[in-house]
């Protein structure tokens, strides 16, 4: 294995014997011994269950590769193998260095135990000594905030103590490879902010991390790759945005169209299984690639100052789920003066609307609609009516045309906009599309701010001896 590669998995498969009955497994201990003895074929008394099936993926040193699907899909499977606490049937799994893993909640942790004497104890199973874990030790505890519970049986901790302790433990050794399960999903905000601050140290210091989340967002802010996985079954292995565009596009599918969706993604990669479901001409890329093209500014100084409409300014990552009672005709940007436009100034206010028609009647939906930076991030969004609120009845052979307002406080850049039609009832989401246009924001005078959004109110002061600014 090559000496960049911290995790090689190639063709791994697993596959679980189920038995219907404890007979069963009794009789598959010995009937087949005797079976072969008398020169008769061997019968099999269980049936076959494959957990995964040729898994094939690299990850490369102070690499943090995702991986996501449903529930069921394999993922905590998959990292037990990588981790060594199974075995595959078929295949191959190669690391390089120190894993560390938090793999589900309090595994590893005897619940006997004082946290203090966990600490140790889990230590010592990653290598550590006694002394490096005395050294160690103090850094810990305070990562885990748990005060006086430290010197408690852990079996008298909250689940959020629990992870507290597990994720402190592992990610303090400085570990080479980092596995972490969905375990995060128990800690309150500050502690998760907390969590993804050092996995992002971790990762500069060269850390490989393998990250399991249910959350698009976290997925799209720490991994580069990410691996799709459904039924055990590879999907796809590529970049963050187009491994979690496809994801969403699977888990909103009906069922008879999955199967039809998958066979598309790994033959090729596209995320529309057939031209029907197509985006509308208004905004159909020629293909579906993973690359989330910028197009260059073409407009003149003069343009750069006036909302205008740039027709090269098209996205190649539009996504349309499958249509379940409502088609979404377009998405566009209007001006004050009611003008389509995509060239947008800071601090304009502009109408974001939603147009198409439903095909059957529903009974409790809302629309929402969103905004994207190019790394596939959702910086904001707005849905109508209010959360926990929906609109009492949508008639079949309606027209409908839904209106946001959002006023442009986004810095400079280009940002990609999707909406959609979701419903209390199934199907849960009639019609959406994901990067159906993009726009740009154009440069404002004021540079100071950065990130993605200009909350500045004023010139920012300073008192200070020597208050020269020079270029």
């Amino acid at each position: 294995m090559s000496s960049e590669i911290a995790i090689k998995v190639e063709n791994l498969s697993k596959c679980y014997q189920i038995y219907a009955t404890p007979r069963d497994r009794l009789k598959q201990f010995i009937l087949p011994r005797v079976q072969r003895i008398t020169g008769k074929q061997p019968r099999q008394y269980y049936r076959e269950f494959w957990a995964l099936k040729d898994i094939s993926f690299e990850v490369k040193k102070g690499e943090t590769v995702g991986i996501i699907g449903r529930n069921g899909s394999g993922k905590s499977t998959l990292l037990q193998l990588i981790c060594g606490t199974l075995y595959p049937t078929s295949g191959l799994v190669q690391t390089h260095g120190r894993i560390a893993a938090l793999l589900e909640l309090g595994s590893g942790f005897n619940p006997e135990f004082t946290g203090r004497e966990n600490v140790y104890m889990n230590a010592a199973v990653l290598g550590l000594s006694k002394e490096e874990t005395d050294a160690r030790f103090d850094d810990i505890a305070a990562f885990a905030d748990i005060g006086e519970f430290i010197e408690q049986p852990v079996k008298t901790y909250s689940s959020g103590m629990y992870v507290r302790l597990a994720f402190a433990v592992q990610a303090m050794i400085d570990p080479d490879i980092f596995v972490v399960d969905e375990a995060l999903a128990v800690g309150d905000e500050k502690f998760q902010k907390k969590c993804f601050s050092r996995l992002e140290e971790l990762k500069s210091n060269g850390t490989s991390v393998l990250f399991v989340s249910h959350s698009p967002q976290s997925i799209i802010e720490l991994c580069q790759n990410t691996l799709l996985i459904d039924h055990g079954t590879q999907i796809m292995f590529s970049s963050a945005p187009e491994a979690i565009r496809a994801y969403q596009l699977l888990l909103y599918a009906p069922a008879d169209r999955q199967k039809r969706i998958i066979r598309h993604l790994q033959a090729d990669g596209s995320l529309n299984d057939d031209q029907s479901n197509a985006p509308s001409p208004a905004f159909s890329p020629e293909g579906v690639t993973d690359n989330t093209s910028v197009t260059k500014n073409t407009l003149t100084a003069d343009e750069q100052t006036i909302d205008v409409f740039d027709p090269e300014l098209a996205p190649e990552t539009t996504v349309a789920y499958p249509v379940q009672g409502a088609t979404i005709d377009g998405i566009q940007i209007m001006n004050v003066k009611g003008q389509t436009v995509n060239i947008l100034q800071p601090g304009h206010i502009y109408d974001f609307i939603i147009f198409g028609r439903f095909h059957s009647s529903f009974s409790g939906i809302f629309f929402a609609v969103h905004i994207k930076s190019v790394s596939g991030a959702v910086i904001t969004g707005q849905r109508f009516p209010e959360e926990g609120q929906y609109i009492k009845n949508a008639t079949a052979g309606e027209s409908f045309e839904m209106c946001f307002k959002f006023r442009m406080d986004l810095l400079p850049g280009v940002y990609f906009v999707g909406g959609g039609i979701w419903s209390r009832e199934e199907p849960s989401c009639a019609h959406r599309i994901i990067d159906a246009l993009m726009f740009r924001v154009n440069p404002f005078d004021l540079s100071i701010s950065f990130g993605y959004v200009n909350l500045l109110d004023a010139t920012p002061t300073l008192k200070f001896t020597n208050t020269n600014v020079y270029r």
